[in-house]
């Protein structure tokens, strides 16, 4: 920041703060204009040898990704200006240093100007994507109805990030010959892969719970087609791929039985009406779906009685690996425990706002989340 010359003219300028934008956003909004300020200060605070060259060249160049191709031309037309001004006032003292530096600055400037046109594609393509993986969530993980066979039914899928729109977390209901079916899973691996083996899992259970008498005949041939999608993978992917799953029927009739079968998923919670809450865990720890060559033994479905006005929620990972700021992981137990929800879809609701707020808005992972009520009258 070094030039010669002799004195300075400049001014300077604040912002007042605007309510309800966070500081750091209300900075950065009015960084460029600060930086020209800064620079009209600059050179009338220091001495001779100094020149406020590089303020008016970095003005627009922060502009670039912030403001609108209008917006950021206007910045780096201001700066030249200032930049120009300056030069004139010290060409006396250092023609050809004030004229290098007015160049600088305007050659910045127009760098500033294809900068901006590049974050601009580049944000319309993200859009697109952003739009196509919508749909093919939508495609995979449709909403489903309010009410399936005579349950009250709600289900979210929450991204890690608001630009990840989808992944290997799945769920799917179904209103069957044997009652409602249920899944919700997590496919090991993020990318497009856990996505296929998502799509996978999901197509065989809609089949298999229309076909099949029993979740454990369900679960074979779930267990059957992740093995089929695995072996056509290359490389660890083909010996270590899996899916934790946990599958639910809920017998048609008075809906008083629930028959859950777990394979390595974290257990669904049942909350009573009174605020009672009881963990679902299964009575033999069973693999992931896919890990038959690893070892293999009959599953076993747990029965226990639906209470009338109950919710049951099944999840995945997302949420009981939800760490705040202190690494503590999110207990959904201990946190739903005592509260009462009128339905299905106030619980996911309530269930997404208190992660939110244990994470402080940071996850690390997705969260699938399924619930369904039972009535209080059959």
């Amino acid at each position: 920041m070094l030039r010669g010359g002799g004195n300075r003219a400049g001014g300077r300028g604040r912002s007042a703060p605007r309510a309800g934008r966070p500081p750091l956003r209300r900075l950065a909004r009015w960084l460029p204009a600060l930086l020209i300020v800064g620079g009209f200060a600059f050179d009338v605070a220091t001495p001779p040898k100094y020149t406020a060259a590089p303020f008016f060249s970095a003005a627009p160049l922060v502009a670039a990704p912030l403001y609108s191709l209008a917006m950021t031309a206007l910045t780096a037309a201001v700066a030249v200006a200032g930049e120009i001004v300056i030069a004139v006032y010290h060409s006396a003292n250092d023609h050809n240093e004030s004229v290098s530096e007015a160049l600088t600055v305007l050659v910045v400037a127009l760098l500033a100007l294809g900068i901006n046109r590049a974050v601009r594609l580049s944000d319309a393509r993200l859009s697109s994507v952003r739009d196509v993986a919508e749909a093919a969530q939508r495609v995979l993980l449709p909403t489903p109805p309010g009410r399936i066979g005579g349950l009250a039914v709600a289900a979210r899928y929450v991204g890690a990030q608001a630009d990840a729109r989808i992944g290997g977390d799945l769920y799917a209901v179904q209103d069957t010959p044997h009652g409602v079916r249920l899944i919700v899973g997590d496919v090991r691996g993020k990318g497009l892969e856990a996505v296929e083996a998502a799509v996978v899992a999901i197509g065989a259970f809609r089949e298999a719970a229309e076909q099949e008498a029993t979740l454990e005949a369900v679960a074979g041939r779930l267990e059957r087609a992740l093995k089929r999608e695995g072996g056509r993978r290359a490389g660890p992917d083909q010996q270590e791929g899996f899916t934790t799953a946990v599958l639910v029927e809920i017998p048609s009739g008075a809906h008083s039985v629930l028959r859950v079968l777990n394979r390595g998923h974290p257990a669904p919670l049942l909350l009573a009406p009174d605020g009672g809450l009881c963990e679902l865990t299964p009575a033999t720890a069973a693999l992931p779906l896919g890990l038959s060559d690893v070892a293999g033994w009959p599953d076993r479905v747990d029965e226990t009685f639906f209470p009338a006005g109950s919710l049951l929620l099944l999840f995945t990972d997302g949420v009981t690996e939800a760490r705040d700021a202190s690494g503590r992981f999110y207990d959904a137990p201990a946190r739903l425990r005592g509260r009462h929800f009128p339905g299905p879809d106030a619980l996911l609701d309530g269930l997404v706002q208190d992660v939110s707020r244990h994470t402080g808005g940071v996850r690390a992972d997705d969260m699938a989340l399924l619930a369904v009520q039972r009535p209080l009258r059959a």
